[in-house]
């Protein structure tokens, strides 16, 4: 039988369990794949401790890609034998062989490895709707990432330079750094020995950033509303040193009237066009080189645990599979 790392309770890295699991065969709108790589992620481990719920017993993860084997009544556009890759659908990627709706797998175009693509659908989608939804950039202006180094981070290094921007990124050391400039971020701050609010007020002779993209949290805010330019918006999309916590609204009037806002890939890619549309755009700049993407570090899938601990050590950089 197939295995899979399954959750019966929330905790920490321990709590995943390597465990056999019957697979059936998919029914009507479904898929079922036998994946070659999965994505690991920081909301993995925000399902896993309990911040983010899941119905319990559970499967984890939300991103993978491989082949179909077999498809249900119904399904069209995908067919066996394609290679596919996929974020978000039920939880359930960390599995050798899985089911899930057939209409949250994107066909892989001819250039784009599976490995490739298993490192991108969920960062790559997200950079995607940040930088060219949440705050549309267009080019020429100066914005602060932080995390820069990190799995989206390193995503969004590329692909702001391949839209003319400059971007300043915060990392937690040198090594960081370096990486962070490979992949085209203009300026780095080691947030571990530097103000980042007064290095961001340095870089841009005072005037601040119109943007800043937050997955950090609680050790950034409020910090990063100083980085902000008059109406500036703030943005907030992941907790990795813990939730930001309640806050009075009018703190974004005192400074500046800013904006803030708390946007999610789900809400992004409800739809099967706006995420195929938003795939396409995205495997465009990979195929034309200005994206690469590949695992910095990989992890047999029996090894979650493992990949979790050092994912929340800070050890990992870049992107990270799990291999079944």
């Amino acid at each position: 039988m197939p295995h899979a790392i399954r959750v019966h309770k929330t905790g920490g890295p321990e709590v995943l369990q390597w465990e056999e699991v019957a697979v059936g065969d998919p029914g009507p709108g479904e898929a079922r794949v036998r994946q070659t790589a999965i994505g690991l992620n920081y909301i993995d481990t925000y399902q896993r401790s309990g911040l983010y719920k899941l119905a319990l017993p559970s499967g984890l993860g939300g991103e993978g890609a491989g082949e179909v084997e077999a498809v249900g009544a119904g399904v069209t556009d995908i067919k066996v034998g394609d290679r596919v890759a996929y974020c978000g659908g039920p939880p359930g990627a960390y599995a050798e062989i899985r089911v899930m709706p057939a209409d949250r797998l994107v066909k892989l175009p001819d250039g784009v490895s599976e490995r490739t693509a298993a490192t991108l659908m969920l960062k790559g989608l997200t950079v995607q709707y940040l930088l060219r939804q949440t705050f549309p950039l267009k080019g020429g202006e100066t914005i602060l990432f932080h995390a820069a180094a990190g799995g989206v981070g390193s995503i969004a290094c590329q692909w702001t330079r391949a839209l003319g921007v400059t971007m300043i990124g915060t990392v937690g050391s040198d090594e960081k750094a370096a990486i962070a400039k490979a992949n085209g971020c203009a300026h780095t701050i080691v947030y571990t020995r530097e103000n980042f609010v007064e290095r961001v007020k340095e870089i841009t002779g005072g005037k601040g950033v119109p943007v800043v993209y937050d997955a950090v949290g609680k050790d950034t805010f409020p910090a990063s509303l100083d980085c902000l330019s008059t109406r500036g918006m703030f943005v907030s999309f992941g907790n990795s040193s813990g939730p930001i916590a309640a806050f009075d609204i009018l703190l974004l009037s005192q400074k500046g009237s800013l904006y803030a806002t708390r946007p999610t890939l789900v809400t992004y890619t409800a739809t099967r066009a706006a995420m195929l549309a938003m795939a396409a755009e995205m495997f465009e700049l990979v195929k034309a080189e200005k994206i690469v993407s590949e695992a910095r570090q990989t992890y047999a899938l029996k090894d979650a645990a493992q990949a979790h601990r050092d994912l929340e050590a800070r050890k990992t950089t870049g992107s990270t599979l799990l291999l079944p």
